[in-house]
C-alpha cells in the first residue's frame, strides 16, 4: 500500500534533521547534536508530525524561533528550516555575521529566489563563514498535514489566502495573482513530497481555474528540464515516487456553501466547530477550585493533543457524538476494572502470616501480578487518553446542551433532505433558548442556499426583525443574498440527496447508570449517508461518466508536454484506488472547508 502524504512528509523531516541524509534504521549509535531554527510557519508544519521526543531522539537538543532572542552556542551545528522571506533571509545573514553556529544547514520550506541566494553568500563571505555554511536545500514542504491525508496550506496568515481574501469586491488584480500564487506554491509542494504528477480537473471561469491553469504551467516547466526535474527518481531515495497518477479535482468554495455552515454530529466536527481547535490540539477552559461567594471559579486552560497515536481518536473521531460519549465510559469502566484487579493483588501479595492459605494465594497470584505490573505503562497510557477524551466530549456536550445543537443539526438535515419539518423556521429563531445569535443565522443560511424558492420579500422581512431581535448581524445573509442573485442559484439550488438523520430510543444502561456523561435532554441521532455536489462531482471525473455538471470541467495533464490543452479527457480509464486528501479553509461564518481530494488510478 502507497505512503500516506503524513508518512511521506515526516520522512522529508526526518531526511532535514538527519543533515539531509536519510536516517540509517536500527543503529545504536549516538546522535549527532543539533539545534534547530524554525520560523513560525516551520512551526507549523512541524508540530503535528513530530513530537519533542521525536525530535530529541534524532539529536535536537534545543529548538528555538528564528526571530527570537538567540545565544551564541558555538560549537553545535544548526538547521533552520524557515521560509525564503526578506525578513527571515536578513536575519540568516544577521546570524552569520554574529558567528552564532559552528556550521549552518539552510533549509527553506519554499524554493528561495536567485536574488536572496546571493544575499546569504553575500553575507556568508563579509563574515567569512563561507565554510561553515555546509548545506542549502530548497525542501518544497509549504503545507501542513494534520492526517494520513489531509492537508492545510497555512496555519499563520490564513486570512491572506481566506473565502473572503479571494470574493472580496474590492480586492485587485495583483492581490488576486499573489493569493493565486501563493495556493499554488503549496500544491505544488504537496506534490513534490507526494511524488507524483497530477491529472488536473477543474471548473471553468473561476478561482479554481486560475489555480489549476497555473499549477498546470508550473508543473510542465519542471518536467521540461529533465536533469534538475523534482519528480525523477535520481533525486530522492528509492520508493520515493508511484507510478499511480492521481486524479487533482479542483472546485470553488461557492459550489456548495451550505455544507460548512451546517452544524455537524460527528466527534471530530463538533470539536472543530465548537472548541478551540488547531493543527491537532484542542484548548479547553477549565474551572479550578471550589467557587467562593460572589467570585467565580478560576478557569485554567489545557491544552490536548489529538494524535495519529491515539487509538480511540482514530476509531471514533467519525462516530455520532452519542456513541463517542458511550464509547468513552465504557473505556472507563475497562480501566477501573484493571485497576482494581491490580490492587486486589497487591492486597494479596501483602498478606501476613505463614498459614498454608496465604502461601498458596501468593503462589498461584505471583504470575498474575507480575503480567498485571509489566502492564502498568500501557494502563497509564490508557488512563491519560480516557481522561483527555472525558475532559474533551465533556466540553462538548456542554456546547451541545447550551445551544441546543442536536435541534440545530436535525433542523438543518431535514432542510437540506426537503423533509418535513417539524417546527417553523421562525420558531427556532425566535427560541431564546436554542442556539447563539451564529447558530441561528446559520441555521437561516443554510434555509436559504437550499430552498427551491426564495422567501417572499414579506417573509423576509419577518426572517431579517426575528433575526436581529436574536442579536444577529445581518452582513452574511446580505452577503449570500448577493451570490446567490449573481449566481443564479435561485433556479438550481445544489442537490444534497435523500439524506436526513434517524432519532434513536434511549442511550444503553452504560449511559444511564453511573456515566459521567448525563446525556438527559440530548438526542441519540443516527447518521445516514449525504449526496453532497463535491461526492457527485468526484463519481463522474472517477468514472468518467458524462454529466451536465461535470461536461464542462477543463482536464490538464503537464505530462503532454506538447499540443494545447483540451476539456476531453486522455484518459478514458476510470480511476480505481481512491485516496481522498482534503484541502480546507475558513468559511465566511465557522469556517469553509474547500475540499480537494486525490484519487489514484
Amino acid at each position: 500500500m502507497a505512503a500516506s502524504i503524513r508518512e511521506k512528509q515526516t520522512a522529508a523531516l526526518k531526511r532535514m534533521l538527519n543533515f539531509n541524509v536519510p536516517p540509517l534504521k536500527n543503529t545504536a549509535a549516538e546522535p549527532v547534536w543539533k539545534v534547530l531554527i524554525y520560523d513560525r510557519f516551520g512551526q507549523d508544519i512541524i508540530s503535528p508530525l513530530l513530537a519533542v521526543k521525536e525530535l530529541r531522539d534524532m539529536g535536537i537538543t534545543l529548538h528555538l524561533l528564528l526571530h527570537s532572542d538567540r545565544d551564541p552556542i558555538p560549537d553545535v551545528p544548526a538547521i533552520y528550516f524557515v521560509m525564503p522571506t526578506e525578513e527571515n533571509v536578513d536575519r540568516i545573514c544577521q546570524d552569520l555575521r554574529n558567528q552564532l553556529y559552528e556550521s549552518y544547514y539552510l533549509n527553506f520550506i519554499s524554493a528561495i529566489s536567485r536574488s536572496k541566494l546571493e544575499d546569504v553568500a553575500s553575507a556568508a563571505l563579509a563574515a567569512n563563514a563561507v565554510n561553515q555554511v555546509t548545506k542549502v536545500f530548497d525542501q518544497y514542504l509549504n503545507f501542513i498535514t494534520l492526517e494520513d491525508d489531509m492537508f492545510v496550506l497555512c496555519n499563520q496568515n490564513t486570512e491572506l489566502i481566506s473565502y473572503h481574501a479571494i470574493n472580496r469586491p474590492d480586492i485587485m488584480d495583483t492581490d488576486m495573482e499573489a493569493i493565486m500564487d501563493t495556493i499554488v506554491d503549496s500544491l505544488f509542494c504537496f506534490f513534490v513530497t507526494l511524488g507524483a504528477v497530477p491529472i488536473i480537473r477543474c471548473p471553468r471561469g473561476n478561482a479554481a481555474e486560475m489555480v489549476a491553469m497555473k499549477l498546470d504551467k508550473k508543473l510542465r516547466e519542471n518536467l521540461r528540464d529533465a536533469r534538475n526535474s523534482l519528480f525523477t527518481g535520481d533525486t530522492v531515495g528509492a520508493g520515493q515516487f508511484s507510478f499511480q497518477r492521481p486524479l487533482f479535482v479542483l472546485v470553488d468554495r461557492n459550489l456548495d456553501l451550505a455544507t460548512p455552515l451546517h452544524h455537524t454530529w460527528t466527534y471530530q466536527a463538533l470539536i472543530h466547530d465548537v472548541l478551540d481547535f488547531h493543527l491537532n490540539r484542542v484548548t479547553i477552559e477549565e474551572s479550578v477550585g471550589p467557587e467562593t461567594g460572589a467570585r467565580p471559579k478560576k478557569k485554567n486552560k489545557k491544552n490536548y493533543d489529538l494524535t495519529a497515536a491515539d487509538k480511540f481518536w482514530q476509531k471514533h473521531k467519525g462516530s455520532p457524538f452519542p456513541e463517542v460519549a458511550e464509547s468513552v465510559q465504557q473505556e472507563l469502566d475497562t480501566y477501573r476494572a484493571q485497576e482494581d484487579e491490580v490492587k486486589r493483588l497487591k492486597s494479596i501479595m501483602g498478606l501476613e502470616g505463614e498459614d498454608e492459605g496465604a502461601i498458596s494465594m501468593l503462589s498461584d497470584n505471583t504470575a498474575k501480578l507480575t503480567s498485571a505490573v509489566s502492564s502498568l505503562p500501557e494502563l497509564l497510557e490508557k488512563k491519560r487518553l480516557i481522561d483527555l477524551h472525558t475532559n474533551v466530549a465533556t466540553a462538548v456536550l456542554d456546547h451541545i446542551k447550551t445551544r441546543k445543537l442536536d435541534v440545530y443539526f436535525e433542523y438543518e438535515e431535514k432542510l437540506m433532505s426537503k423533509s418535513t419539518l417539524d417546527k417553523s423556521l421562525l420558531d427556532m429563531i425566535s427560541d431564546p433558548d436554542a442556539g447563539t445569535p451564529e447558530d441561528k443565522m446559520r441555521l437561516f443560511l443554510i434555509y436559504y442556499i437550499t430552498s427551491q424558492q426564495p422567501p417572499s420579500e414579506l417573509d423576509l422581512e419577518q426572517y431579517k426583525k426575528a433575526l436581529m431581535d436574536a442579536g444577529c448581524d445581518l452582513s452574511p445573509l446580505n452577503y449570500i443574498k448577493q451570490w446567490k442573485a449573481f449566481t443564479k442559484m435561485a433556479a438550481a439550488p445544489a442537490n444534497y440527496g435523500n439524506s436526513g438523520v434517524k432519532p434513536m430510543g434511549l442511550f444503553s444502561m452504560v449511559m444511564n447508570t453511573g456515566s459521567h456523561f448525563v446525556m438527559e435532554g440530548v438526542k441519540n441521532l443516527v447518521l445516514k449517508q449525504h449526496n453532497l455536489p463535491v461526492t457527485r462531482i468526484l463519481d463522474n471525473l472517477m468514472e468518467m461518466k458524462s454529466n451536465l455538471e461535470t461536461d464542462d470541467y477543463r482536464y490538464f495533464d503537464p505530462k503532454m508536454l506538447r499540443g494545447s490543452e483540451s476539456s476531453i479527457p486522455r484518459n478514458k480509464n476510470p480511476f480505481q484506488e481512491v485516496s481522498p486528501t482534503q484541502l480546507q479553509r475558513k468559511p465566511p461564518l465557522r469556517g469553509s472547508a474547500v475540499s480537494i481530494p486525490t484519487f489514484f488510478q
